[in-house]
């Protein structure tokens, strides 16, 4: 039952902050805050299947159409499954900066007829900032509440 509310609360956690902040959430420049999430599955590999609702989800509300929806859904849950994977805490911000910039870029070039390169650089700018900006400080902080908690 944990691991199903874990996997619940991340996929709304996910859709609010993706759609509170919707102009920064889509597009060739963005900063999607709900990424700063990816990290966990380090700790609690199930909460990947919460990232790929999640992004479902809001990438269904963005309107950015099939590919935003289904291909951007299947790379979230392929970073959070790599992220379960990692070794070392500081590593776990890594999948999913890679895994978007290089994937996400592909469709978002695509689709809003822009350089390849020049997405794969913003997307990983904005990856990094939610990461390991906003990211890799939640994770520290979960890890230190489990080390408390026993």
């Amino acid at each position: 039952m944990k691991n199903l509310t874990r996997i619940a609360l991340i996929a709304a956690v996910y859709v609010v902050l993706t759609v509170v902040f919707l102009p920064y959430s889509f597009g060739p420049v963005q900063v999607r805050l709900a990424e700063c999430l990816t990290v966990i599955p380090y700790l609690f590999p199930e909460t990947m299947w919460g990232l790929f609702l999640g992004c479902f989800l809001a990438n269904f509300l963005g309107g950015m159409g099939f590919l935003d929806i289904f291909i951007g859904s299947l790379l979230t849950l392929l970073a959070g499954f790599l992220t379960s994977q990692v070794t070392q805490t500081w590593m776990a911000p890594l999948p999913p900066i890679l895994i978007n910039a290089l994937g996400v870029s592909g469709y978002l070039a695509y689709l809003l007829q822009v350089n390849y390169w020049y997405s794969v650089t913003w997307i990983a700018v904005g990856e990094t900032i939610a990461c390991f900006g906003l990211g890799y400080p939640l994770l520290l902080f979960l890890q230190k509440r489990l080390k408390e908690r026993g």
